[in-house]
């Protein structure tokens, strides 16, 4: 009796470990499932975070772009804002410079100071709205993307694709030129 009490004893005990063994591997396993499950969440998350902080960057660098623009812009309209009423008045400006060159002519000095003053009074006023001359001297090589050529005319051999005589100042405002200086050249 002792032997089978012993062997009962011994089995129950058996049972118990085997017991304890599996309650400790599913325990075991439900720690895994749950960390896994907890990861997949945490990496979920961390997606998402991704996500948001990628969206976040490309709004800001979307909004950083269209401030610079309309802040180019802007300066852009102030620099040419009166180009409109510059044009217009340059063909008033031509004609004094025409008039002084009459003038000068004349020899009447006092006739020539008189318009001067008004003539560098108009011109100044311009250059304050941002009018600026376009320098064309005579030699100078033609270039079709800054000169307007009215007129080619036979030359000396080292003037040929040269400027030869101003006929039209030009003039910019800003980058931008709202007059091209018109030249003759030579051929």
């Amino acid at each position: 009796m002792k032997k089978e009490n012993k062997k009962k004893s011994h089995k129950k005990e058996d049972n118990k470990q085997h017991k304890d063994k599996k309650h400790t591997q599913d325990q075991t396993h439900q720690d895994e499932t749950m960390n896994e499950n907890e990861k997949t969440e945490q990496e979920q998350l961390q997606d998402e975070l991704k996500q948001e902080k990628d969206k976040y960057l490309r709004l800001y660098a979307e909004f950083e772009n269209y401030r610079k623009r309309t802040a180019k812009e802007k300066l852009e309209l102030f620099e040419t804002a009166g180009e409109k009423l510059v044009k217009e008045l340059l063909p008033v400006l031509d004609d004094f410079e025409r008039a002084l060159a009459e003038i000068k002519k004349e020899g009447n000095e006092a006739h020539y100071k008189g318009v001067e003053l008004i003539y560098e009074k108009f011109k100044n006023t311009l250059k304050k709205s941002g009018l600026k001359d376009i320098e064309v001297n005579k030699g100078d090589q033609f270039d079709p993307e800054t000169h307007e050529a009215i007129a080619q005319v036979p030359g000396e051999e080292n003037m040929k694709g040269k400027v030869i005589d101003v006929v039209e100042k030009g003039y910019a405002m800003g980058k931008k030129t709202i007059r091209y200086p018109k030249v003759v050249t030579g051929s």
